[in-house]
């Protein structure tokens, strides 16, 4: 199973700088996941609500660790994001172009997360699973 696949079969998603601004890539990541039939959960310190779901600051308050998340972040927010992800357990991060971090990648692998960081868009690769 290649590395889109593994990260599309989890049970569970969150897309960290989700949005309700249609405009900005976290609101369209979400909303495709949700399109999608996967259950995600939107991860927005300034939003309670977002697209009609609630909001989460961060992955601890999450109900659940998510095995697979989008991070549509300023880099500098990233590193931050990917720490969190370490210390829940999440298995797979795919960092959407734009929010790419060396250190948060190299972080994220030394704890044996898999990490997608090579400019691979959801958008683009999700209708092909």
């Amino acid at each position: 199973m290649d590395k889109f696949a593994r990260f599309f079969a989890a049970k569970s998603f969150a897309v960290a700088g989700a949005s309700n601004q249609t405009h900005k890539y976290g609101n369209k990541v979400f909303k495709a996941l949700l399109l999608a039939h996967r259950e995600t959960y939107p991860l927005n310190p300034k939003q309670c609500i977002v697209e009609g779901h609630p909001a989460y600051a961060n992955l601890a308050e999450l109900p659940l660790v998510p095995e697979s998340l989008s991070i549509v972040t300023p880099p500098a927010v990233t590193r931050q994001v990917v720490a969190d992800a370490i210390n829940a357990g999440v298995k797979q991060i795919w960092m959407q172009p734009g929010a790419e971090d060396k250190t948060a990648s190299d972080a994220a692998r030394d704890n044996g997360i898999d990490v997608i960081d090579d400019g691979s868009c959801i958008l683009v690769l999700l209708p092909q699973y």
